[in-house]
């Protein structure tokens, strides 16, 4: 059993953090979940679900084999706040643009961030995926600094190569994208073929 971090932060598309879980939770990993006080909202607002309930949701994929862990945002005595804790993979999904300028600063305000720093200095592997349009200047700079650490840069950005019918198919592409990024097989998405 893997283990992976994953953050949900305020950034509109909470659809692809609980998805991933899906899928992370259904190849029997154990996930530790950390959702910022906005991720909270904008996941009530957007799908419907306060905690009870996502922990309810997750708990069909749990019955499968999956374990999850949720954590309070300001913990920052959780054994995720420490090197000494090992994990295969941390992912932020969706990455507001704050959060993304706190982890490029080097600052640890919450969990979440410890966690992203933890995982930088311990040169593990982070996956972040920002969800905000238009870019400025700023949010590039931070983005390319995290790059140049190594950080994986997923933007969620839907292809249309493979033909979408649905809002899945398209959410079904970037978390398939995040889990290649995680170097985890997956079915989520028809990949190029060529013309």
């Amino acid at each position: 059993m893997a283990r992976y971090v994953v953050g949900i932060t305020g950034a509109s598309g909470s659809i692809y953090g609980v998805r991933l879980i899906e899928e992370l939770l259904k190849a029997k990993n154990e996930v530790h979940l950390l959702i910022t006080e906005n991720g909270g909202k904008v996941l009530k607002h957007e799908l419907g679900f306060d905690m009870e309930g996502l922990v309810s949701h997750f708990g069909k994929y749990e019955r499968l084999g999956g374990v999850i862990k949720k954590y309070d945002i300001h913990d920052l005595f959780a054994p995720i706040a420490s090197g000494s804790f090992q994990a295969d993979g941390m992912v932020i999904i969706p990455c507001s643009m704050s959060t993304l300028a706190f982890i490029a600063g080097g600052m640890s305000h919450n969990l979440l961030q410890r966690a992203a720093d933890v995982f930088l200095k311990e040169k593990r592997k982070i996956v972040i995926v920002p969800r905000e349009t238009p870019l400025n200047s700023i949010h590039l700079e931070n983005m390319l600094k995290l790059s140049r650490m190594g950080v994986h840069i997923v933007p969620a950005m839907p292809a249309f190569y493979h033909n979408p019918k649905t809002i899945d198919d398209m959410v079904n592409f970037i978390v398939g994208r995040v889990l290649d990024a995680l170097n985890l097989p997956n079915q989520l998405y028809e990949r190029w073929k060529g013309v």
